[in-house]
């Protein structure tokens, strides 16, 4: 069985690399000046070699039937290139220059990029309270003003405003809604855009193939978490991770799962690739995330000698050992 498609409503523009359907689409929405013109100068000037950005666009329903409340959101994401392989993301809406960083840890690139694109940075969010995601915070916000949002139970000098499940963080026409996602630590904090193809922003919750470890959260939270509001949303729901980790974790995937080709063809794939280029779904990482793939009789025999001794939360909790010392 092949790989889900990795659905990308993106305006790529990396090394050449482009997806004609997508710049069709896009095309369109130019002609109607929904999106500017130039929509294509997607790596901002001044990047040094370590960091590239990877730029997406697409369709958020602004909560009206009228074509006229058809919107854009843009997402760039900023990959800083740092030995913990930290993502930055830029959040905006086009429409009104506004955006919001996410853990903007190479806060020079950030400022450079919304400066590049004409973006006020209204927002910082820090999905946790973990030094790599929350160092930039000072800079980005000295330098913009901007509110600086975290978990209700943070412990993040400085936050302006603290959110908890079903809060919403505007950024211009846009909604991005909190989901309390505790695990990795127990003040996670995932967003999710939602619109014809939704997107969620999972800091350290949810990895490309992976997740984050446990070591100041609860693995057995971080099961509920993921078991119950993660891998509950659409396949279609493009994934946001806060590093790129993912040659490791598929090697982790088919160390648990040998006969996994999905994983294989993969890794083969972006094994020697700049870590920008793969944008994850849901569906794909159901696919190749052994966190996702609980009921995976390949995975449940390398765990238990009997298939049917052990329940998805004890898999869970074997693989987050597994993966711990592996």
């Amino acid at each position: 069985m092949g790989a889900p498609p990795i659905f990308n409503p993106v305006a790529f523009k990396i090394s050449g690399f482009s997806i004609p359907n997508t710049v069709r689409y896009v095309s369109k929405l130019v002609e109607k000046r929904r999106i500017p013109r130039d929509w294509h100068e997607m790596r901002p000037s001044g990047c040094d070699k370590r960091q590239t950005a990877n730029s997406c666009l697409f369709s958020i329903d602004a909560g009206a039937v009228s074509s006229d409340n058809f919107s854009i959101m843009i997402v760039e994401q900023i990959w800083v290139g740092n030995s913990l392989r930290n993502y930055n993301y830029l959040v905006a809406c086009p429409e009104t220059g506004e955006a919001l960083a996410i853990d903007p840890t190479e806060s020079a690139a950030c400022l450079r990029m919304a400066k590049d694109k004409g973006w006020t940075i209204r927002h910082v969010l820090n999905t946790h309270e973990h030094h790599d995601h929350v160092s930039g915070n000072d800079a980005v916000c000295a330098a913009t003003g901007a509110t600086l949002i975290a978990h209700q139970t943070a412990q993040i000098p400085g936050v302006d405003r603290r959110v908890g499940a079903g809060d919403v963080i505007r950024v211009g026409r846009h909604e991005l809604e909190c989901l309390d996602t505790p695990g990795h630590t127990m003040s996670c904090l995932c967003v999710l855009a939602h619109g014809d193809e939704s997107a969620i922003f999972t800091g350290d919750v949810l990895f490309n193939a992976g997740i984050g470890n446990c070591h100041g959260g609860d693995p057995g939270i971080a099961y509920e978490t993921i078991s119950t509001r993660l891998r509950t949303l659409p396949d279609d729901t493009r994934v946001y991770p806060g590093h790129d980790y993912l040659n490791r974790n598929l090697e982790f995937t088919l160390d648990r799962e040998p006969d996994n080709q999905v994983a294989r063809d993969l890794l083969k794939q972006y094994e020697a690739q700049d870590p920008t280029l793969l944008i994850s779904t849901l569906g794909l990482e159901k696919s190749i995330n052994t966190f996702l793939r609980l009921d995976s009789p390949a995975i449940i025999e390398r765990l238990s000698a009997s298939k049917d001794s052990l329940t998805e939360k004890e898999v869970f909790l074997a693989l987050r050992r597994a993966r711990d010392s592996w």
